[in-house]
């Protein structure tokens, strides 16, 4: 008979039915919670996400936020979850089946939290200082229970509220869950991985980080009290925290003291007794600055080698967010040694071949054919030296 760590399949077997059907059972629940008023609502939700004259989907209030939370109950594992908004007097009601009793409490209180993001940016427009291109976002539609992980980033790209209507679709989460797919995390739970907190709440053109600067400080309360609410799951153990990008790392810095760079670790305290562990990354947008050979004076080459540099980066942290996301309470260091020897040393083929097929987009023939060469091999071996220099800026990402 088989055996699982000492167990016989049959076992493990009847010990994951009863696990599947106490979760089930759990799960059979309704929750009703009150939204608020219109206004209250209406702000919150960045209601209507994608009009200009004529609406790209053309929703009610109460179509748009039975459609966040939906993502939400998806992105939770609560398949068969279902959700109706209701207005009543000038006020909002949400019900939701499906779902586990206190479902609505980390609701509640990421809308608490906005109230606080929608201060910010009153505050922010009345000194003159918020753009007409702008939309306060908030991080609508995460998993609101089933965390396994936390991004932290600079801002959201204004086509995921107009267009997309989902605070997941953009090139740079897009990109980042492909990278913990890599790394052993199943697509579909990808979400669960990426609960994002902005340290600017707002949606703005992809090009409008250098913009945002100064803008930090008007979001001090939604910013501290969203990292408390989400930097723990249900039993309040700590999730990790990836700071994505110069802007967060830095911010992490003035908030709460540690410095963080790019696969640096640091400990975080964002309330009493709470220990999150942090790691430092690259901006999952930056590799394409980073490999561009304009960048180098037309250098392909160096372009290359900077790319494959920043891939072997982004696939160690990727790398650790999975591992400690999977596994709660592993060793940060011990892990990020782990993926680092994994990504730049030990499979650093492969590193390459993913970096020649998704940023430079070769057939993974050609990639193959391409890491097979004398010059990318010698480039290979510097995976972990310093990135060649760029006679352009840096961006703000």
């Amino acid at each position: 008979m088989l055996k699982l760590a000492g167990l016989s399949l049959p076992f493990v077997l009847s010990a994951l039915t009863l696990g599947s059907l106490t979760l089930s059972a759990a799960a059979q629940a309704d929750v009703d919670l009150k939204l608020g008023n219109t206004q209250r609502v209406t702000q919150l939700f960045a209601y209507p996400n994608n009009c200009n004259v004529i609406c790209y989907r053309n929703w009610t209030l109460e179509q748009t936020v039975e459609h966040y939370l939906t993502q939400s109950v998806q992105r939770d594992g609560y398949s068969a979850a279902k959700v109706t908004v209701k207005t009543d007097n000038n006020q909002l009601y949400a019900s939701i089946s499906g779902v586990p009793q206190g479902y609505d409490k980390p609701l509640t209180a990421l809308l608490d939290a906005g109230d606080l993001a929608y201060q910010g940016a009153s505050k922010l427009s009345s000194d003159g200082k918020w753009a007409y291109s702008w939309y306060l976002f908030l991080p609508l539609g995460m998993a609101l229970e089933n965390r396994k992980s936390v991004e932290l980033l600079h801002f959201p790209p204004d086509y995921s509220l107009t267009r997309a209507q989902d605070y997941l679709e953009s090139a740079t989460t897009d990109r980042w869950a492909t990278l913990l797919t890599t790394n052993g995390i199943p697509a579909e739970q990808t979400p669960g991985y990426q609960t994002i907190i902005d340290i600017a709440p707002i949606a703005a053109p992809a090009s409008a980080g250098k913009d945002l600067e100064g803008v930090y400080g008007y979001f001090q309360d939604y910013q501290t009290t969203m990292v408390k609410q989400v930097s723990q799951n249900a039993s309040g153990a700590a999730l990790p925290m990836v700071a994505f990008g110069a802007p967060v790392r830095n911010w992490i810095k003035q908030q709460y003291g540690p410095t963080v760079n790019v696969l640096g670790l640091a400990q975080i305290s964002p309330s009493a007794g709470l220990k999150v562990p942090v790691l430092g990354s690259n901006h999952p947008s930056y590799i394409w600055y980073a490999a561009d050979p304009e960048n180098y004076d037309g250098d392909q080459a160096k372009a290359d080698a900077a790319g494959l540099k920043v891939m072997g980066q982004d696939l160690s942290a990727a790398c650790w967010q999975a591992g400690m996301g999977s596994k709660p309470g592993s060793d940060p260091a011990a892990q990020l040694k782990s993926c680092t020897q994994n990504w730049q040393e030990t499979n650093k083929e492969q590193t390459c071949v993913l970096f020649y097929t998704s940023i430079r987009e070769l057939t993974p023939e050609q990639a193959q054919a391409k890491c097979a060469t004398t010059l990318v091999k010698t480039q290979l071996q510097q995976l972990k030296a310093p990135a060649p220099s760029m006679t352009a800026q840096t961006p703000h990402i």
